[in-house]
């Protein structure tokens, strides 16, 4: 328990055996803890040197120095007994320390990191990495999906191979509760298993944003729009799942920029009382929360504090912008100005 302190085994286990008595002596902690001796007495002095124990004081004994003279005691009296220093005392600067230990651990973790994002120059394998093998495949479709802080844009398509539903839904459960923005498109035929449709059902209550399509190009999952990961045919990895994962580039904005042509032109699904039913087809027309940012980008006020006053993220104040765009045609914000005026939006 107390290694993580700093404490080896020995001296936590005589540690240990003084917190059980008031004063003990180092041959009476070696009975108790198995050491030999020698060694009680010179953990004991190591001990007493980091000031986690003390010289017991006792009437007629002892030096009350704090420290131990000598392992054996002075001639005309018994052996030296120690009592602890209260842990109150004595731990809390370990502890302090430790803690101290992990933000500098964190904060040269957050330096690399970036200083590794804001290379121009990588190599060119960095960009694309290649996983290969079920557990492997598995254990980075995880990673994205519970280390995505903002938002997960994900496709679905056909049977899983690597990663089963159900830990699939457990990911899905933990990055909802996030509070992370999730979207998802999914090809008609992965809704053909009632027991998806159910498991959607639950995953749009809790806020999942669901929406359907014909046909997908492929499975994908980009997690903060920082990595992306695209499954590879069975056939070019000897019948094991594979999988690359695309790290920031000019492919990962490609495959960003794909996930919304196919959100905007998808259908959304929403709950029922019995599984999930879509949206009928019609005329696309903005939605009250899209008239809303309109309103704002309109009066002048800029992206960023139309999402202060409307209570969203910055992103979700962008997707709705695009969309506005996309349905007006507009090439800029100017045009969807002019063509809102037009169609009588606001």
């Amino acid at each position: 328990m107390l290694e993580v302190l700093g404490l080896r085994s020995a001296e936590e286990a005589v540690y240990s055996a003084l917190l059980a008595r008031p004063t003990a002596s180092a041959q009476e902690l070696a009975r108790q803890t198995g050491l030999d001796q020698a060694e009680s007495t010179r953990v004991l002095l190591d001990l007493a040197a980091r000031g986690l124990v003390a010289l017991a004081t006792e009437t007629g004994t002892g030096s009350g120095s704090g420290a131990p003279d000598a392992p054996g005691g002075e001639a005309g009296r018994g052996p030296d007994r120690y009592r602890l220093t209260p842990p109150s005392v004595a731990l809390a600067p370990l502890l302090v320390e430790q803690r101290n230990a992990l933000h500098r651990a964190e904060a040269a973790y957050s330096i690399l990191t970036e200083q590794y994002r804001s290379t121009a120059a990588h190599a060119a394998g960095s960009v694309v990495e290649v996983v290969v093998g079920v557990e492997q495949v598995a254990h980075r479709f995880h990673q994205l999906q519970r280390g995505a802080q903002q938002e997960l844009l994900v496709f679905l398509k056909g049977v899983p191979t690597a990663v089963p539903r159900e830990d699939a839904d457990l990911s899905e459960s933990s990055a909802l509760d996030r509070g992370v923005d999730f979207r998802v498109v999914a090809a008609k035929d992965y809704l053909d298993d009632l027991d998806v449709a159910g498991d959607l059902r639950s995953a749009i209550s809790a806020g999942l944003q669901l929406r359907v399509v014909d046909s997908l190009p492929l499975k994908m999952v980009v997690s903060d729009r920082d990595r992306a990961m695209v499954p590879l045919d069975v056939s070019d990895s000897d019948g094991e799942p594979s999988a690359i994962v695309v790290h920031r580039s000019g492919l990962l904005t490609a495959l960003v920029h794909l996930f919304e042509r196919e959100w905007m032109h998808a259908r959304p699904l929403y709950a029922t009382a019995k599984g999930v039913r879509v949206e009928a087809e019609a005329d696309p027309q903005p939605t009250e929360g899209e008239l809303e940012v309109l309103a704002l980008l309109l009066a002048g006020i800029s992206d960023r504090r139309a999402a202060s006053q409307l209570g969203l993220s910055i992103r979700t104040v962008e997707r709705r912008t695009r969309r506005l765009m996309d349905l007006a045609g507009a090439d800029s914000r100017l045009q969807l100005g002019w063509h809102a005026a037009r169609a009588g939006w606001l």
